[in-house]
């Protein structure tokens, strides 16, 4: 059975989104009193008292940049919660967030959108097993974003054959 790896804000981007996010904007560091803001650098769920940020990121334009391609219409940011200062990333190689509705979308080599499918909350983390399996059976697909249904958000990008060092 293949294992699936998600992927968070890589480092390097982290680095520069907490000093300018993707719209420009510096961050707002906040301290978050109740917790439970999805973190996409370290792919958990923030706990009341840590300090965060809401930043807006352009996940496929940042891949696109460094991978030669033009997205086009396709490029979009949006906000995702960060930590404010430095982590230590996922503590994990699963999947995270899956306890509730998903979608899966499929990019192309050149950032193009080829389809998606939408993962229901009642299936659990097993249910993002067919999913990626269904999407990556396509030899046109490079990568995957996860994205929350309720507000469109990236949560992370799953990529053919991707381990974390």
């Amino acid at each position: 059975m293949q294992h699936y790896t998600a992927r968070p804000v890589p480092p390097a981007a982290l680095k520069e989104l907490r000093t300018t996010d993707d719209a420009g904007r510096a961050p707002a560091p906040l301290t978050d009193e109740e917790g439970g803001a999805p973190l996409r650098c370290c792919l958990r769920r923030s706990r009341p008292g840590e300090r965060i940020a809401l930043v807006s990121y352009a996940p496929l334009r940042r891949w696109a940049a460094g991978a030669g391609a033009d997205p086009g219409a396709y490029d979009e940011q949006g906000p995702v919660f960060i930590h404010a200062e430095e982590c230590a990333g996922p503590d994990g190689d699963g999947l995270a967030f899956t306890g509730a509705h998903r979608t899966l979308r499929r990019y192309s080599t050149d950032g193009r959108i080829l389809g998606g499918r939408l993962v229901e909350a009642d299936d659990g983390p097993d249910g993002f097993a067919p999913a990626l399996r269904e999407a990556f059976d396509d030899p046109a697909v490079a990568f995957v974003h996860v994205r929350a249904v309720e507000y469109g958000c990236f949560l992370y990008e799953v990529r053919r054959g991707w381990d974390r060092p």
